[in-house]
């Protein structure tokens, strides 16, 4: 009979990152269905033309010896392929889960190492095997059971992303001497904790053979980041028991809060001007004890800039107050402003090295336990704005046509918005080349005001996980001050998508109008936490001619009436030199050549009613209008 021991582990009166889902919301797994028209979705992936190949060594590898362990500290994206299996598709990374036992967790989700969908499905109702995390092989043949061997780990369901459902699961299982799995251990989905649970697994006889190995498997919808599952520190070795719960481990944990004081980042010549007001009263983290008894530490606290590698600070914490066991304590250092900024960029990264007792004495003989003592974290400082940290644990869509969602960047001074970047999370399928409107807006008391620039553009997605897009404006918006950017949502059946970042600090900024200027008023968000992957990129030219976009404000020197039309239209401006007909993915049904002394067009007798794109260009400009046909 295989022995299990579960633990539970975590404090649910320390988690602050899921305090919303309390507010009119359905919990992921069923999707998150928001107020407002706000909606927080899994990433899926669509299928693309063609995806990287990766090769792996056939060289066999030489069965490692015990112990065994690994918490993913010293790994951010990818696994030590000393220790692992290549190929598993797990995703190493410190956003997802909460009260994680220590920094980096290993996330089982149905998306592969390419970042693609096991399985492409219409309905993205796929359901089967997704990640797969197989350990290199270990030689047990020396041990017996008498030498009782146990394999720990700890587990999450959902953390900050996709809950799985009753039906889902994850299990873990040995290798047999003939090369077969058996399951030793296996968890359900459908609850919700923001405990991380302690498992122990007893090897028995079966399993002491020379290539002995252990996997962990997930089971869920195969079409995206959907019923996910996090893993951390697992220790396998010899002569431990279920008791053996306690590890003499202080370790990092929490990501390292923002240097800025409002923003993750923001253009190098905005932040010369004041330094001091731009910085950040202080950089935190947390550290995390795992052993049953206090202990004592102290931290070094440095910010060096990665780009001219100087050291903009270094301090040392000469005592601090001591931790007690099984719990966490907060690390917090004032940081000094960056006044001697001589470049174009800089690149901070501010870093904890906590200074522990975890070599002395060790739980462990032959692991450094010191591994997980370091944890940093890098602040831009370049030509854009952010509230993001450049990971997103899910998407956000407006499920209403001609709506807009922005965030507000509470800038000083004039300056000029170029382009936006933006990370549209794709949601099942290719909306590449679908229309969109992104725009800029004056700031009227708090809210959105005059639009200042806003152009259409088709939909283009970033490469690799998290991949932004610049949108480059064709002539530079003037700012000054506090201003809004944002995008609206032109097709009515098919909803982007766009990176939303649920673990930052800066939670504030969201607006969102629904269905046009002319039916609604900008309303601030108050039902999701976190912020829109999207960045406004500052500087750039005014001279070239702004292309207005998908514009609910009439545009005087280039449009067409009546609207709505039963077919026929005209326009007013003879500069006026093609028009295309678009529907509301951007296809383009009817292209129309046009002349200056002929100022009138029909649509295709084909067109069913309903509301099209007008492609209005001259010689200088581009113009998207919308009409509604009415036969």
């Amino acid at each position: 009979m295989q022995q299990i021991t579960t633990f539970f582990f975590g404090n649910t009166s320390r988690l602050r990152w899921i305090a919303f889902w309390a507010i009119g919301m359905v919990l992921i797994g069923q999707v998150a269905q928001a107020q407002q028209g706000l909606e927080l979705v899994p990433i899926q992936p669509f299928r693309t033309p063609a995806t990287t190949t990766v090769m792996y060594s056939s060289a066999k590898p030489a069965a490692l010896g015990i112990p065994f362990f690994e918490d993913f500290s010293t790994s951010l994206n990818q696994l030590d392929p000393a220790l692992w299996v290549p190929g598993s598709g797990v995703s190493v990374n410190n956003t997802l889960p909460i009260n994680q036992p220590t920094v980096n967790v290993a996330t089982f989700d149905g998306i592969n190492g390419n970042g693609l969908p096991y399985v492409f499905s219409g309905d993205g109702q796929a359901y089967g095997a997704t990640d797969t995390l197989t350990s290199q092989p270990i030689a047990l043949s020396p041990y017996t059971l008498a030498d009782s061997v146990y394999l720990s780990f700890y587990w999450q369901r959902k953390g900050l992303g996709d809950l799985p459902d009753v039906e889902d699961s994850v299990r873990l299982q040995f290798r047999l001497p003939d090369g077969a799995w058996r399951t030793v251990w296996t968890q359900s989905g459908g609850v919700f904790s923001n405990n991380f649970v302690q498992q122990f697994v007893r090897v028995t006889s079966p399993f002491f053979h020379a290539n002995f190995q252990f996997r962990f498997q997930s089971f869920g919808k195969q079409t995206g980041s959907f019923d996910q599952w996090h893993l951390d520190y697992l220790y396998l070795n010899r002569g431990r028991s279920v008791f053996d719960r306690y590890i003499k481990d202080v370790a990092c944990r929490q990501t390292v809060s923002p240097y800025l004081k409002r923003f993750t980042a923001m253009p190098l010549r905005k932040y010369r001007l004041n330094p001091a007001a731009e910085t950040a009263d202080s950089v935190t983290t947390d550290i995390n004890n795992l052993f049953n008894n206090f202990n004592f530490t102290t931290f070094r606290f440095t910010v060096r800039d990665e780009v001219s590698g100087q050291l903009v600070q270094s301090s040392q914490e000469l005592s601090s107050p001591q931790i007690s066991s099984l719990s966490s304590q907060r690390k917090s250092q004032k940081p000094a402003p960056f006044t001697s900024a001589t470049g174009s960029r800089a690149v901070l990264r501010a870093k904890f090295d906590v200074l522990t007792t975890d070599n002395q004495n060790p739980s462990i003989l032959g692991i450094n336990l010191r591994r997980n003592d370091t944890i940093s974290g890098v602040t831009m400082l370049d030509n854009y704005y952010a509230f993001d940290d450049g990971s997103a644990e899910v998407g956000l869509k407006i499920n209403f046509s001609q709506s807009s969602v922005v965030m507000q960047f509470p800038a000083t001074g004039s300056d000029t918005v170029s382009a936006v970047r933006l990370f549209l999370a794709p949601n099942g399928e290719n909306q590449t080349g679908q229309v969109f409107s992104v725009g800029v807006y004056a700031n009227n008391g708090g809210s959105p005001g005059q639009v200042l620039g806003q152009q259409a553009f088709p939909a283009q997605y970033g490469t690799g996980r998290n991949g932004f897009v610049d949108y480059k404006f064709d002539k530079a918006v003037v700012v000054k001050d506090t201003f809004y950017v944002g995008y609206t949502q032109v097709s009515s059946d098919s909803y982007l998508s766009v990176g939303f970042d649920r673990n930052t600090p800066f939670t504030n900024q969201i607006f969102l109008r629904l269905g046009g200027a002319s039916s609604s008023r900008w309303e601030k968000n108050t039902t999701v936490q976190g912020a829109l992957m999207l960045r406004p990129v500052m500087g750039g030219s005014t001279s070239s001619t702004l292309v207005t976009g998908v514009a609910d404000e009439p545009l005087a020197a280039l449009r067409v009436y009546p609207n709505p039309t039963s077919g026929q239209f005209s326009w007013d401006n003879p500069a006026l030199s093609q028009i295309d007909v678009m529907d509301l993915s951007g296809r383009i049904l009817q292209s129309i050549p046009t002349t200056a002394a002929y100022r009138t067009a029909t649509l295709s007798p084909s067109l069913p009613e309903g509301m099209y794109l007008l492609r209005l260009s001259d010689t200088k400009r581009t113009v998207m209008q919308k009409i509604i046909l009415r036969k």
